[in-house]
């Protein structure tokens, strides 16, 4: 029985995660439901689930669920604050521990998972973006092991030789080919992007995904996090990943081999079947999935991707070629812009102009801690806190 805690339990990928488990009772056990303020959910979910924990923002939305769960008979403990998720991913009898908070509040307890030895499902991109040598390090350093759900990373996993250690020539290895959808506005004129709504950046054409993830989609952000994502994963330069956009999201993403093969993970876009891939890794187990049907899709087709259309790609190889505390910057930067844009403030276009000023307002210096990442976050979204305001106030 594999005991697990969910970061994250009432966005997409925890729901989706839940899925999968409710279809195994027999091979998982839920220990720690972590959530923000979705309480009515957390609240359905302790009732199926019956977890010993349960985790919201703060004190006043603890008071609320302790009640409902308490007229509800359910014995679940509801603790609350960033503090308790760190535990809830360290607690001794927890094996895995899936990441799936958005953004940079999934970065401390995500990495405390791994320091604890976790098997680390890693559905939050932003561990690796903003803390990739300091993650990496508490991984080899405490026995961690460490799965990818992104269904890209998770393809290129699946795809890789079963004993990849992380040097490509050793192994064969050309290259790797991350693909992207395109998101909503892979076709739209250049010129209408400047009146693109957050309705119509939350639109994805494939994947059913929060708010500030769809939005990175439509910048084509999120795959330039995944690019930076990538290289940590897999050891891979960023000359060895090349991005494709691929519409109908069928192929997850492909490996190049030097005798000419290139190998790819298909089926249908169902964020389902990485999570079932990696809860049960190595066996394979049903995720209620159905099967790719080829005849259907008939064509598939592939692009390369346009930096002028979507500058934040650039940015992201940029950060990459920087080094060191740069993708941290970058990724604060984003998520602040991203941000302001849902709430009206900025145009869609304003957000890679907003990134690039943070980014060369920005010193690159070295990441040895948690503490140098938390204070390169800090500092860029202060800056990119600056920079949105004049810009509102132009």
């Amino acid at each position: 029985m594999q005991k697990l805690t969910i970061l994250g339990s009432t966005g997409s990928i925890g729901v989706n995660t839940l899925d999968v488990i409710r279809r195994h009772p027999q091979r998982f056990s839920v220990i720690a439901l972590c959530a923000y303020n979705q309480i009515d959910r957390l609240f359905e979910q302790c009732l199926e689930f019956q977890p010993r924990f349960a985790v919201v923002r703060n004190a006043e939305l603890a008071v609320a669920l302790r009640a409902r769960l308490e007229v509800a008979a359910c014995s679940t403990c509801v603790e609350y604050g960033p503090e308790a998720l760190v535990r809830m991913a360290e607690l001794p009898e927890v094996d895995s521990v899936m990441a799936a908070i958005v953004g940079a509040a999934g970065l401390q307890p995500t990495l405390a998972a791994a320091v604890a030895g976790k098997k680390v499902l890693l559905a939050n991109k932003e561990a690796l973006v903003m803390a990739g040598p300091v993650f990496m390090r508490a991984v080899r350093e405490n026995g961690a092991s460490l799965l990818p759900i992104d269904s890209e990373h998770n393809a290129i996993f699946q795809s890789l030789p079963i004993d990849y250690s992380g040097d490509l020539s050793r192994s064969g290895v050309r290259g790797l080919l991350l693909t992207a959808s395109g998101g909503p506005f892979r076709n739209t004129a250049l010129a209408d992007l400047e009146n693109v709504t957050p309705e119509q950046a939350c639109a994805h054409p494939n994947w059913v995904m929060g708010r500030k993830i769809s939005v990175d989609s439509a910048t084509m952000m999120n795959k330039g996090l995944e690019m930076i994502e990538a290289h940590w994963l897999f050891n891979v330069a960023a000359e060895q990943i090349e991005i494709v956009i691929h519409p109908q999201s069928v192929i997850h993403s492909l490996v190049q081999y030097v005798d000419g093969s290139v190998i790819a993970e298909l089926g249908n876009p169902d964020m389902r079947t990485p999570i079932a891939h990696a809860l049960a890794y190595p066996e394979r187990i049903s995720a209620g999935v159905e099967p790719l049907d080829l005849f259907k899709i008939a064509s598939l087709h592939f692009e390369r991707p346009d930096f002028e259309r979507f500058p934040c790609l650039a940015l992201a190889y940029r950060a990459l070629h920087e080094g060191e505390n740069a993708p941290a910057t970058l990724n604060a930067a984003n998520e602040l812009a991203v941000q302001a844009f849902l709430d009206g403030k900025i145009g869609f276009t304003a957000i890679p102009k907003i990134i690039e000023a943070v980014m060369d307002q920005s010193p690159v210096t070295t990441l040895h801690s948690l503490a140098d990442v938390l204070a390169t976050d800090h500092a860029a979204r202060g800056i990119a806190e600056q920079t949105i305001g004049m810009l509102t106030s132009a």
